[in-house]
């Protein structure tokens, strides 16, 4: 694929169980175990609300373990 088709591909922005985010081509069944959040668009526009919205890269269950002192 091209790099200006590439540009032409619309996503979607996922997360799954571990509240990990990633982008998915918007026309494709999402992975098993991930959801939408309800933003889709170009591969920038998604890239940069994951930016925004993920701050914390860790695992969750890595946060609740921290959190709880294990």
């Amino acid at each position: 694929m091209s790099e200006g088709e590439q540009g032409k591909i619309e996503y979607k922005v996922v997360i799954n169980a571990e509240e990990q985010h990633s982008i998915w081509p918007l026309d494709r069944e999402n992975p098993l175990g991930w959801e939408s959040v309800g933003v889709s668009g170009s591969k920038e526009h998604c890239l940069e609300h994951i930016r925004k919205v993920w701050t914390d890269i860790r695992p969750l269950s890595v946060r609740k373990r921290m959190q709880d002192g294990s």
